[in-house]
């Protein structure tokens, strides 16, 4: 089994600019969306922009002299590996399943009710 590693601090910026936005970003773009209370170097931001591609999750595409980024794969496809491996470590899977179904708000319960009634199509896990 291929464990996926959590996203580092500015990986997990970078995706969250890029998820939220609607048309594929430049590293200017980036830097820019990223740069506040601290300043980070347009190579730092492409490095890092770079690692992220070459894992999978980002995908480019050239645009005159630069490229231009999109996401590869979902935030949620993202969130609910990241749940599938904390889940496939636990040893008792239905009381880690119960505790956490138990920190849901109520609208979070009712849409894990309706998936769990209609379950999306989903590749089969590893080992299952």
């Amino acid at each position: 089994m291929v464990t996926m590693r959590a996203f580092g601090e500015l990986e997990s910026e970078i995706m969250r600019v890029v998820w939220q936005r609607a048309e594929p970003v430049t590293i200017h773009t980036l830097t820019d969306a990223l740069n506040g209370p601290r300043t980070l170097a347009y190579t730092t931001v492409m490095t890092v922009t770079e690692r992220l591609r070459e894992k999978g999750w980002l995908t480019r595409r050239k645009e005159g002299r630069s490229y231009r980024y999109s996401a590869a794969r979902s935030a949620d496809e993202y969130t609910a590996e990241l749940m599938g491996q904390v889940l496939d470590a636990s040893t008792d899977r239905a009381s880690a399943l119960l505790r956490f179904a138990g920190r849901l708000d109520p609208q979070e319960a009712a849409a894990l009710r309706e998936a769990l009634a209609d379950p999306p199509t989903a590749p089969p896990r590893n080992g299952g």
